[in-house]
């Protein structure tokens, strides 16, 4: 349908005045927007360790324990504690991550049977951490390998011995493990039996 002849409407002819003035108007809403923000907000790239979506208390803002400030039950005969292997991550979902530590009395020669422990540190500033849980005993005679958090879950390899006979210097066992934090403690997760290392 051709539309029909005559006068054009008095609001479609714009002159470029109109233009230019309405383009200042927009330019200056803009710019004044740009400059009033709300109270509190800040300008610049979010403090460091601050993510998308994390929260206060979160693992991202609470240092995992430390497990050299730890006194472990072992019997060393005066010599000194190893820390072997750590990992560390939000176990129990309260927002602060805890630290699982493998450690054995230090030795030149052999392997030493080793702990497997949660440490975990109160919410109190100032407060040392503390050991909350012992998922192996060294008493056990076992030693770890492949230490890791997946999840809630702590998994590693434990290495034992078949008889008394073995040398304790070399593990003949190996069966992964797994605790997982359920209903207010850690649930031992066996994995299939290996025949050996």
């Amino acid at each position: 349908m051709q539309p029909s002849a005559g006068p054009a409407l008095p609001h479609t002819r714009a002159r470029s005045v109109h233009w230019i003035t309405t383009a200042a108007v927009i330019a200056a809403v803009i710019g004044s927007a740009a400059l009033v923000q709300p109270a509190g907000a800040s300008t610049g790239a979010p403090a460091p360790g601050a993510e998308a979506g994390a929260k206060a208390g979160t693992p991202a803002d609470v240092p995992p324990p430390d497990p050299k400030a730890v006194h472990f039950p072992l019997e060393c005969a005066g010599a000194p504690v190893d820390v072997v292997d750590k990992a560390s991550g939000d176990l129990d979902g309260d927002g602060r991550p805890e630290t699982v530590a493998v450690v054995r009395c230090h030795s030149e020669t052999g392997t030493p049977p080793s702990g497997l422990f949660v440490l975990s540190t109160d919410p109190a500033a100032g407060t040392a951490p503390r050991i909350v849980e012992t998922l192996v005993d060294p008493k056990e005679q076992r030693s770890f390998k492949g230490l890791r958090i997946d999840g809630r879950t702590v998994r590693a390899t434990v290495l034992g011995y078949s008889t008394d006979d073995v040398p304790r210097c070399c593990p003949d066992q190996q069966r992964d493990y797994g605790w997982e934090w359920r209903s207010g403690t850690y649930y031992e997760i066996p994995g299939p039996l290996a025949n050996s290392v």
